[in-house]
């Protein structure tokens, strides 16, 4: 039970209090219970970068440890501050970080009970019967409509989670990543012993700085769980519906906030015959049927997105194919939202920039050079289309930790030619 505890303080609460920070510097009308969980992982993983990379190249005995330390000072004081931030706009009446100004919009209160004063409710619990009528009317909304598309989408989410813990995958990299896990977990130290025969090594650049396998080391002793376990069972549990909450996001910007014209009023769908392209919130569950029937079937290869999501969940490269890189393609549509009224990039949208290019250096040192590529290809087709060349040096003002990480790394991997 005290294990349970331990993953949900560090893989839940954690992250979710350290999200609050980005969301707390954006629209109101952006913010989700999703996109504070997003942004907090993220924030958590570069917090990480700064903890273990610096350990891991200039420190040889007790490494980890000295990484575990202050990774969790680094840690508990994000978390603090979202709370803090949390606590202040609660006290100053602002919309909530979380949830944004969901309670506000008066399109999602209708029937709800909460839109005007002494409307009665016919689903209220206090009420003869309610109970009865509140579970009626919740599964008749589950059989009807789109609640049978979220259903099937659940039925195709439990189903990828149950393969993935019951008949987990055993892959030949795990003689390296999730042995590196369990040494530093064991003996304190990262990249210092080589995991094929357990003797010293020096420094092997093209894995250190990737220190992805230390911040499953982290949470297995954190926890008091066998890395292996970690590794298997927890990373799929976490990372796979971590992905599909990222989809989630990605497309409830397409198809609810962004086809929104300028008169007219938030919440409703652009009617037909009024020009440009036509998004309704009926399609967001078939987007994510669609999402997970990819994932499924996606093995066509060993060498596939979806392959390395399903049976190499635990590994950085799978996360930075599966998350970190479709993350850039969620920023860059809050970046360009035509569905909210301020068109404008608050900080938050940055700091999630700048915490999602961290990220990728966390999962593998070649994921920092593809993402630099993306960003760079995308921010010019941006500029093209906003007509606005300042977006240039912002996004690579986002892009210096990724250009310190390369810089380090090459540095590192041949200093002996200078």
């Amino acid at each position: 039970m005290l294990a349970v505890i331990s993953l949900l303080f560090w893989l839940l609460v954690i992250p979710f209090c350290i999200g609050l920070i980005p969301a707390n510097f954006i629209p109101a009308e952006k913010r989700s219970p999703g996109f504070v969980l997003l942004s907090g992982y993220f924030g958590m993983w570069a917090l990480f970068e700064i903890a273990a990379v610096p350990m891991v190249l200039w420190v040889e005995y007790d490494n980890f440890k000295l990484a575990s330390a202050v990774f969790t000072l680094l840690a508990l004081f994000g978390a603090a501050v979202g709370i803090c931030l949390l606590y202040r706009n609660g006290k100053q009446g602002k919309p909530g970080l979380v949830a944004g100004n969901y309670r506000k919009n008066p399109d999602r209160q209708k029937g709800s009970g909460l839109a005007g004063e002494g409307h009665k409710n016919d689903n209220d619990v206090t009420m003869p019967g309610g109970r009865r009528k509140l579970f009626a009317a919740m599964a008749g909304k589950l059989f009807t409509g789109t609640g049978v598309e979220w259903l099937i989408f659940f039925v195709l989410l439990g189903f990828q989670l149950y393969m993935a813990v019951a008949y987990t995958s055993f892959d030949g990299d795990d003689a390296y990543y999730v042995v590196e896990s369990l040494i530093a977990q064991e003996a304190g130290v990262m990249y210092r012993i080589l995991p094929l025969t357990g003797g010293s090594t020096g420094l092997d650049v093209r894995h250190a700085m990737a220190v992805f396998p230390m911040w499953v080391a982290y949470i297995s002793v954190r926890a008091g769980v066998h890395a292996t376990i970690v590794s298997h069972v927890v990373m799929s549990l976490v990372l796979i519906p971590l992905t599909y909450l990222l989809f989630y996001e990605i497309g409830r910007i397409l198809f609810i906030r962004m086809p929104r014209t300028e008169g007219r009023q938030e919440g409703q769908d652009q009617p037909p015959g009024t020009g440009g392209n036509v998004f309704h919130r009926e399609n967001l569950p078939i987007f994510m049927i669609i999402m997970a029937v990819f994932q499924i079937f996606g093995n066509v290869s060993i060498y596939t997105n979806e392959t390395f999501f399903l049976t190499r969940t635990w590994q950085g490269k799978a996360v930075a194919g599966a998350l970190v890189i479709p993350a850039l393609v969620w920023v860059f549509l809050q970046i360009y939202d035509k569905g909210v009224k301020n068109r404008r990039t608050d900080a938050g949208i940055w700091i999630l920039l700048v915490c999602v290019n961290m990220a990728a250096g966390v999962c593998s040192s070649i994921a920092v050079f593809l993402v630099c590529i993306l960003i760079a290809v995308t921010t010019f087709c941006l500029a093209l289309v906003e007509r606005d060349w300042k977006i240039l040096f912002k996004v690579g003002a986002a892009c210096i930790p990724n250009v310190v990480y390369m810089a380090i790394y090459v540095y590192m991997a041949y200093s002996y030619l200078l």
